[in-house]
C-alpha cells in the first residue's frame, strides 16, 4: 500500500537569472539593435534617462565624475531602496576592471544625423521609373496597356524572361493585339531610360544600347558586329580567333571591345531600388607610437543614467506605487550594468584580436594569422559562446578599412616547416599572383599550388579553385588574353 512520505534530495542545477539573461542577450545585438533595445527600455521605464550628446556643454554637477563612461551611471552608489545585488556579479565571466578611452564629444547634432537622413531618402524602383516615363509618352491606350504589362514582367536587372506569347495571353485580348504589335511596343520600352531594359538576352541588351549611340561614333560598326555574332569570344578574350572570324584587325577589335565595356549589362541596376546602408563601427583601432589601441565608439550606445527625481519620490509614494517604482529602478540598474559589461567585453575582445592580428594591421592580408574563437576565449577566460556572440555583427574601423570581428577568424593550412597559414592570407597570395601573371599565359590552379608550395604552403589544387572562385576570379582559360 502506498503511503505519503517526505524525501530529501541534494543536487545541483544551473539557472540563469533575469539579469544574466539580459546581459547575454545584449552581447549579440548589433549597435543599431542595441540602440533600439535601449530606446524601448527608455520609453517603458520612467527610472531611465539618457543624456543628449548635444548637451555636453552644459555645466557639470560638482558631484559628477567627468570621466564616467557611457552606459555607466553610478549603479553602485548608496541606495537603500534596492536589494543587495552583489551575488549576481559571480554569474558573469569574472569581468575585470578595464579602462578605455572615449572619442571626443561632438556638439553638432546635425553631424550625427547626416547619414541617417541620407539613408532615409526614398528611391523609386525600376518599374516605377519606367511607368513614370510611360505616362509622359504619347502612346495609345492599347499600347500603354501592353507596355505596362511588359514593364511589370521585367526582373530587377531589367530583363524580360517571359515569352511574348504568354504576354499576349495575359492581356486577354489575343484577337485584337498581335505579336507584332507587342514586339513593336517592346522596342519602345527598350529605349526608355535606362536604355536596354526589356531585353531578352545579353546580346540584345548590348545591341539596343549600341543602336542609341551616334552613327558616326568610331568603331561602332565593329562593336555591333561583334555583339551580334562573336560575343562569346569577347568573354574569352580570344582576339586572334575573333579577328579571323570577323575580318577586323586586332587594333580595331580592342577599340570595339573598349566601347562594348562602356555599356551596362544589367541596366536595371542603374536605378537604386534600395536605400543605402551604412556600417557604424563599434570600436576604432588606432596606432599610437608602436602600439595599437582600441577606442570605443561613444555614439553606438546612448549614455544612460538613473532619474534621481523619481528615485527621491519613492519613499513618499503609496505602497503599491513604491513597489512598482522599485522594480523599475532595479531593472534600470540591471540594464545599465549589462550595457557597461557589454562595452567592456567588446573592448577586451577587440584588443585581443588586435594582439593576435597585429601583423595584418602592419603588413596587410598576406600577413593574417590563423585564429579561432577558442583562442580568444582561452586567453580572456570566457566561454567560446560568449566570444561568438560579441563578435557577431560587430565592426571595427582601422587604417586598413572597416572589418567585421568575424573577418579575423579563419581556418588554417599547415606549412612545411610545421607552422600554419590562414585561409585569408592564402586568398591574398592567390589574388596577388593573378594580378602579376602574364595575361597571355595565365596561371592555372595547379601552377598556383606549385608557387605556394615553393613558399612552404601545401594547398591542394581543388582548394585553390575554391579560394579563387570565392574571390570571383575566373579560371585561367577565361583570363587568357590572346594578342
Amino acid at each position: 500500500m502506498l503511503k505519503p512520505s517526505l524525501q530529501l534530495r541534494l543536487g545541483q542545477r544551473l539557472t540563469m537569472t533575469q539579469q544574466l539573461q539580459q546581459a547575454i542577450r545584449l552581447l549579440q545585438l548589433s549597435s543599431l539593435e542595441l540602440k533600439a533595445a535601449i530606446q524601448e527600455a527608455y520609453e517603458s521605464n520612467p527610472m531611465l534617462e539618457t543624456e543628449d550628446r548635444s548637451e555636453s556643454e552644459a555645466p557639470l554637477n560638482e558631484n559628477t565624475d567627468a570621466q564616467e563612461e557611457p552606459g555607466e551611471a553610478t549603479p553602485d552608489k548608496e541606495d537603500p531602496l534596492l536589494p543587495e545585488e552583489r551575488a549576481v556579479e559571480s554569474e558573469w565571466d569574472d569581468m575585470h576592471e578595464l579602462s578605455y578611452t572615449m572619442g571626443p564629444s561632438h556638439t553638432n547634432e546635425e553631424q550625427m544625423d547626416y547619414l541617417d537622413s541620407r539613408a532615409t531618402a526614398e528611391h523609386g524602383s525600376l518599374h516605377d521609373h519606367l511607368l513614370w516615363q510611360l505616362e509622359l509618352s504619347s502612346l495609345s491606350d492599347q499600347d500603354l496597356l501592353v507596355a505596362g504589362v511588359l514593364i511589370n514582367a521585367l526582373d530587377e536587372s531589367g530583363y524580360l524572361h517571359e515569352d511574348l506569347e504568354n504576354i499576349q495571353a495575359s492581356l486577354g485580348q489575343a484577337d485584337d493585339i498581335g505579336l507584332d504589335e507587342i514586339e513593336a511596343t517592346l522596342k519602345f520600352v527598350q529605349r526608355l531610360d535606362p536604355v536596354g531594359c526589356g531585353a531578352r538576352s545579353l546580346q540584345e541588351c548590348l545591341d539596343v544600347q549600341l543602336q542609341q549611340m551616334p552613327g558616326e561614333l568610331p568603331f561602332l560598326v565593329q562593336a555591333r558586329a561583334i555583339v551580334e555574332k562573336h560575343l562569346d569570344l569577347v568573354g574569352m578574350k580570344d582576339y586572334v580567333k575573333l579577328s579571323k572570324r570577323s575580318g577586323f584587325s586586332i587594333e580595331d577589335i580592342e577599340n570595339a571591345v573598349g566601347l562594348i565595356q562602356t555599356l551596362h549589362p544589367k541596366p536595371g541596376d542603374l536605378i537604386h531600388m534600395q536605400k543605402s546602408e551604412y556600417i557604424v563601427p563599434d570600436v576604432y583601432v588606432e596606432k599610437h607610437g608602436n602600439a595599437w589601441r582600441v577606442r570605443l565608439n561613444p555614439y553606438t550606445t546612448p549614455k544612460l543614467s538613473i532619474n534621481n527625481v523619481y528615485t527621491n519620490m519613492i519613499n513618499k509614494m503609496a505602497t503599491g506605487e513604491a513597489d512598482y517604482m522599485r522594480s523599475q529602478l532595479q531593472e534600470a540598474r540591471w540594464l545599465i550594468k549589462s550595457v557597461q559589461r557589454r562595452n567592456q567585453t567588446l573592448v577586451r575582445v577587440a584588443t585581443s584580436i588586435i594582439e593576435h592580428q597585429q601583423a595584418f594591421f602592419e603588413h596587410g592580408e598576406e600577413a593574417m594569422q590563423p585564429l579561432v574563437l577558442r583562442d580568444i576565449a582561452d586567453e580572456l577566460e570566457m566561454h567560446e559562446s560568449t566570444i561568438s556572440r560579441i563578435t557577431t555583427n560587430k565592426y571595427m574601423d582601422s587604417p586598413r578599412g572597416v572589418f567585421e570581428f568575424k573577418y579575423f577568424f579563419s581556418s588554417h593550412v599547415s606549412t612545411n616547416d610545421g607552422g600554419a597559414c590562414s585561409a585569408i592570407a592564402i586568398k591574398a597570395m592567390i589574388k596577388s599572383l593573378v594580378q602579376e601573371e602574364n595575361q597571355a599565359k595565365p596561371l592555372s590552379d595547379h601552377k598556383i599550388a606549385g608557387l605556394l608550395e615553393q613558399k612552404g604552403i601545401s594547398v591542394a589544387r581543388r582548394t585553390i579553385a575554391k579560394y579563387r572562385e570565392s574571390l570571383a576570379i575566373p579560371p585561367s582559360n577565361q583570363r587568357r588574353q590572346r594578342v
